[in-house]
């Protein structure tokens, strides 16, 4: 049976090829979607770095810390892990040198930290009026801040020695007998607080400067026209406006406090440096992971040292942000 092939009605026209578009019209189309996937694209490329930076040296040490936390790691064995659990975290709870450098870290802090607000509050008050060379003393103040720790607590270490030093050597002149600073106590504490207190106090004071010149100058117009002195000024105008920077730098400086270990280890130098003194006197926070990190070469304790520090950072972070709150809400 024969069959026939089918073949194209000879009135159909031809099938019509795609139509193609002319290239400038191509061109005008791509460059369109570039436009639009670089307006969308560029901002995440622009933070990337900064967050590739922050989970490299920062999200992934971290973390590792604390998978470090729950295992037992010796400085001699890094390859060895054994899993404990909490365990490192238990022992450093119910040992009492970790609640002394606790105290220790708190009290140095508070010890510092206030006098040095104070300080550069009423600095930053006699910079903020027209003073000659305004430049030259605003230098002045912060050349102890580029001072670097070692430098400053090795000179004071000098400062402080029991013997021969110059403060005592200042105390002898008007009869007082000499003080063996890094021995005691609270002179030890004393000593490492006028470290800090030496080195921060500029820092302070131009963040309260800059925050100062922030303030307008009709608060203070109205003030004196209303018969307000400058004392009077100060506390009703400028301690007011000053009030987040003031919490601020509260913050930091507490921070940094939580962070002291240059200077308490300059403060002896050698074995008792690196123990926080003959009996623990001034070992704070740092001090105390420095020994079981290093001295005795048990990274697990240490990491959880770092992570007990992390805990007490971010319950200050939290308090913080309370107060800040509770005086946003009473100054409205």
């Amino acid at each position: 049976m024969a069959t026939s092939t089918p073949t194209r009605d000879a009135y159909a026209s031809p099938p019509r090829e795609p139509r193609k578009e002319p290239p400038s019209e191509r061109r005008q189309l791509w460059r369109s979607r570039l436009w639009r996937f670089d307006d969308k694209a560029s901002p995440y490329a622009y933070i990337a770095p900064f967050f590739l930076v922050f989970g490299a040296f920062g999200l992934y040490p971290l973390l590792y810390t604390g998978w470090i936390a729950l295992h037992r790691v010796e400085m001699t064995g890094l390859d060895s892990m054994e899993w404990v659990g909490w365990e490192n975290f238990d022992k450093i709870l119910h040992d009492p040198e970790f609640w002394t450098s606790v105290s220790n870290t708190f009290l140095i802090g508070v010890i510092s930290t206030v006098p040095q607000l104070l300080v550069a509050l009423g600095l930053a008050h006699l910079l903020n009026y027209r003073l000659r060379a305004s430049t030259f003393w605003r230098t002045v103040i912060l050349t102890p801040y580029a001072t670097s720790v070692a430098s400053a607590a090795l000179v004071f270490a000098l400062v402080f020695r029991a013997d021969g030093g110059l403060l005592n050597w200042t105390l002898g002149l008007v009869g007082f007998d000499p003080v063996n600073w890094a021995n005691g106590h609270w002179t030890s504490k004393l000593a490492i607080s006028i470290i800090v207190i030496w080195r921060w106090t500029g820092y302070n004071a131009l963040i309260y400067l800059a925050a100062m010149q922030a303030v307008p100058n009709d608060l203070y117009e109205a003030a004196s026209l209303d018969g307000a002195s400058r004392w009077q000024q100060f506390r009703k105008v400028t301690i007011p406006s000053l009030r987040p920077t003031i919490l601020f730098t509260i913050a930091i400086s507490t921070i940094g406090s939580m962070q002291l270990f240059g200077e308490p280890l300059l403060l002896e130098g050698g074995a008792l440096g690196a123990t926080g003194g003959n009996e623990n006197q001034y070992e704070t926070l740092s001090i105390y992971l420095y020994n079981y990190g290093w001295n005795l070469g048990h990274l697990g304790p240490a990491a959880a040292v770092a992570w007990a520090m992390l805990a007490l950072l971010l319950i200050i972070a939290a308090a913080n942000w309370f107060i800040g709150r509770f005086v946003r809400k009473s100054a409205v």
